[in-house]
């Protein structure tokens, strides 16, 4: 599973590194650091129709979304 490190991009810089990962992979971890990019990876996600995984990180404030298309 290849992971996607979006932690300190703002938006929407982690939805377009989400977009070219799921280009060339069929599941991927984003890694993100604030709730809005959580929302739009996950908002973006759903509307290409993947399965998601939002869990919180090891760090508060930060999230890892598994999505599998």
């Amino acid at each position: 599973m290849k992971i996607v490190d979006a932690r300190g991009c703002s938006c929407p810089q982690p939805v377009l590194m989400t977009k070219k990962a799921l280009e060339i992979e069929n599941e991927i971890k984003v890694l993100v650091d604030n709730n809005t990019a959580k929302e739009n990876v996950s908002r973006f996600a759903q509307n290409k129709k993947c399965s998601l995984v939002v869990e919180n990180g090891e760090v508060e404030g930060e999230y890892s979304i598994v999505i599998t298309k």
